[in-house]
């Protein structure tokens, strides 16, 4: 999980638990090597709020494995792009609807 994501979630666990109960959420993962990590860390936060997964995760992984592909820039391929379109416009759709 990156560092700035982990920073989020440390701030706000706290405030924010026993608050946010019961709502929707999703997840799109952009990794270097697997992303199933991050998931899970996410998932274990998330259940702490108790909130409620409305798609499964989507992960894109891009198999970094040397020093040169890590550190390399990465831009999302156009099918992914149009996952994580897709998983924002349902998303935003079943709220919309009161379906979430």
């Amino acid at each position: 999980m990156s560092g700035v994501m982990k920073d989020m979630f440390d701030r706000l666990y706290y405030p924010l638990l026993g608050a946010i109960e019961g709502r929707p959420y999703a997840t799109a993962v952009a990794a270097g090597s697997g992303g199933h990590g991050t998931q899970a860390q996410i998932d274990r936060i998330v259940t702490g709020w108790r909130l409620r997964r409305i798609a499964e995760p989507l992960i894109v992984d891009f198999a970094a494995q040397t020093p040169e592909a890590i550190l390399a820039r990465k831009a999302l391929p156009g099918d992914a792009v149009d996952q994580c379109r897709e998983l924002g416009a349902a998303f935003a759709e079943g709220l919309r609807l009161g379906i979430f």
